[in-house]
């Protein structure tokens, strides 16, 4: 058969393929194709990853860990702010005069030293190592008699009168004094007539301040022997014990003197327990 003798119909079936695929069937018996899910895109994958959140064992000791870590270091940070804030705050020339102090305390230590590598140089030295070991025992002892309080002494050094007609003065401020003058390199201080030695304590109490249980009233008055300038400037660092005394509102006076002697006196205590090892 030609094409001519074709008709549209005939046509049609030959063009066709020979067998076209069914659709298949819906879930209800129907004839519509079930439609796929979208492809997820990587956003979505992410999310569906994080959460909601698996956390194990081992994730929630190291975030303890870490949070502990992170908690001590905004601690220490904030105590060396807050520590750092009066020296921050200071002026120029008072920070001078505290780096000048530091500088005197170790010029001050290393000739300790080095009079002690002195004295250990006599001594080996020294044609006649007895008499020698005499004179430098001799010299300790009346040394040792000054930090004890058991020997009268003078020397260059300092006043202070600390006048508080408020009643806002304690204890502790006036320890605070003395602590600030032996740092500074007070040999020898009397407070109010009372020797101040290595066991000094001082309490408050009902009619006054007390010091090694005896009473003492205002004005207080301390007499210390060491280098005035290096005392006097180590009661008026900023923040130091004349400010604190100040803003209790009592008044403080610090002045030079080429003399000051020291001649209240303690009484030498043998200890109960203690001896010589050399014994």
């Amino acid at each position: 058969m030609s094409d001519q003798d074709e008709t549209p119909t005939t046509r049609l079936r030959r063009e066709l393929p020979a067998e076209v695929p069914a659709a298949p069937a819906g879930p209800a018996g129907g004839a519509g194709q079930q439609a796929e899910k979208p492809a997820l895109t990587g956003r979505q994958r992410l999310v569906n990853g994080l959460w909601p959140p698996r956390v194990t064992r081992a994730q929630l000791i190291v975030a303890l860990l870490l949070f502990g870590l992170g908690f001590g270091l905004a601690v220490q940070v904030t105590s060396n702010s807050e520590g750092d804030g009066a020296l921050r705050g200071a002026r120029q020339e008072d920070l001078v005069r505290i780096l000048d102090e530091l500088d005197d305390r170790t010029q001050r230590l290393e000739e300790e030293k080095q009079g002690l590598e002195d004295q250990r140089t006599e001594l080996e030295n020294s044609s006649d190592q007895a008499e020698e070991a005499r004179r430098q025992t001799v010299e300790k002892e009346r040394q040792l008699g000054v930090l004890a309080g058991t020997v009268a002494a003078q020397g260059p050094g300092i006043t202070v009168r600390i006048d508080d007609t408020k009643g806002t003065v304690e204890a502790d401020m006036l320890l605070d004094a003395i602590q600030e003058l032996r740092a500074a390199g007070a040999e020898a201080i009397q407070v109010n007539g009372v020797r101040v030695v290595a066991g000094t304590y001082l309490t408050d109490s009902d009619d006054g301040i007390s010091v090694d249980g005896n009473k003492i009233t205002q004005p207080y008055r301390f007499k210390v022997i060491g280098k005035p300038q290096d005392l006097e400037p180590a009661l008026n660092i900023p923040g130091g014990v004349v400010q604190t005394l100040e803003k209790e509102q009592a008044t403080v006076t610090v002045a030079r003197a080429d003399k000051i002697v020291v001649d209240a006196l303690r009484a030498a205590e043998r200890p109960d327990y203690a001896r010589s090892s050399s014994q």
